[in-house]
């Protein structure tokens, strides 16, 4: 599934500290709240001030995105998300330029930005800056050996995605943070679960390929929670002021936030709309999966087949199918057939295969197709 387009929308925002842009957009200021909800447009322009600030001068960026499944830079699509229901509900994945692993965005979830000059980058501290926000709202979060923002007592030892006790018994994830670091700037750029839903991060997370082998960078599966069930007065305007008071006080800033959307003025920048363009395309989007090999077995009526399948940056490079019980002469040379034909095609991708005749060997062909495309 390619992304969507991407479109415009807009989130409110009620307090009342904030500067709206009224002129061309300069990289000048140290706080930016964005009101568009684009994640596309979140995405690149986070990436644009990472590439356009000072790099001396610390940077706060936060904001919402619509439903969105976000992957890691480095990161297997088809091995961490389930495409099968983001397509169902229209939700797309998107392949941040940041690595670390998946996570699920909505309006009940509002991510932070923090930018610093490398040499005084340090995971943990900017975290800190996010827990005492936490703090400040009445909840008793803290910074795990991840840096990962958590709130409760005990660590769970087997951690599962949405299978947990009473919040007050295990060690419960709000956030989670992914870093970038190039030349002389640095960021530390995280998510915190407000109202999120966590049914739907829970469908759209859960992918169940065991076989799939991939030498990219494999999601570490936390259970998690949304600060209102520790606090049902938490909401993002408030989370969004105290992030704020906490980064100014870190670094000395007095300066009121700049609000920002995503005005033509903004997305007419040239490094703004080609980031925009690249997110949503084929070559970012698959094009950037790291190797992997995918062994898979099903047995039909008249024979067991068997398919190993591996691919490089989206294409598959070989494809082995093979009858393993069962079957015929006609059948092997089917296989055989269907193997080679998907050589060099995107993984994936494929719709038709010709020169398969034999109607066992497209009723594989339609089992492999499927598991491809999952």
């Amino acid at each position: 599934m390619i992304p969507p387009s991407p479109l415009r929308h807009v989130a409110r925002f009620i307090t009342t500290y904030r500067s709206y842009s009224t002129g061309p957009i300069t990289p000048s200021h140290s706080i930016y709240l964005s009101k568009s909800t684009n994640p596309y447009f979140n995405l690149t322009f986070e990436d644009w001030l990472f590439r356009h600030k000072p790099p001396r001068e610390p940077l706060l960026l936060i904001y919402r995105d619509d439903p969105c499944v976000i992957i890691g830079r480095n990161q297997n699509p088809w091995k961490e998300v389930n495409l099968t229901s983001s397509r169902q509900a229209g939700i797309p994945f998107i392949r941040r330029r940041s690595g670390g692993g998946t996570v699920y965005h909505d309006l009940g979830n509002t991510n932070f930005s923090i930018h610093v000059p490398r040499t005084t980058f340090d995971r943990r501290a900017t975290a800190q800056i996010v827990v005492r926000a936490v703090r400040a709202l009445g909840i008793d979060a803290n910074v795990n050996d991840r840096n990962d923002i958590c709130v409760g007592r005990e660590k769970m030892s087997v951690a599962r995605l949405l299978k947990y006790t009473k919040p007050d018994e295990v060690l419960l994830y709000v956030s989670g943070s992914a870093y970038k670091i190039a030349n002389n700037r640095a960021y530390h750029h995280g998510t915190m679960l407000i109202s999120t839903r966590l049914d739907t991060l829970g469908d759209l997370l859960r992918s169940d390929k065991e076989t799939m082998i991939t030498k990219g960078v494999a999601s570490v599966r936390s259970p998690v929670c949304n600060l209102e069930q520790f606090s049902p007065t938490v909401s993002h305007d408030k989370f969004v002021d105290a992030v704020v008071g906490e980064f100014q006080k870190e670094f000395g800033v007095d300066e009121q936030a700049c609000v920002i959307g995503d005005s033509e003025d903004i997305t007419n920048i040239d490094y703004i709309q080609r980031g925009m363009a690249e997110l949503p395309s084929w070559d970012w989007a698959y094009g950037q999966t790291p190797e992997f090999e995918y062994k898979i077995e099903r047995s039909f009526p008249w024979a067991d087949v068997r398919a190993d399948v591996r691919s490089r940056h989206g294409i598959i490079t070989t494809c082995e199918v093979s009858v393993v019980n069962g079957g015929d002469a006609a059948l092997s040379g089917a296989v055989g057939h269907l193997g080679k034909a998907l050589q060099g095609k995107r993984y994936g991708f494929v719709e038709d295969i010709e020169g398969v005749e034999d109607e066992r060997g497209l009723e594989i062909w339609e089992w492999l197709k499927g598991q491809m495309s999952s």
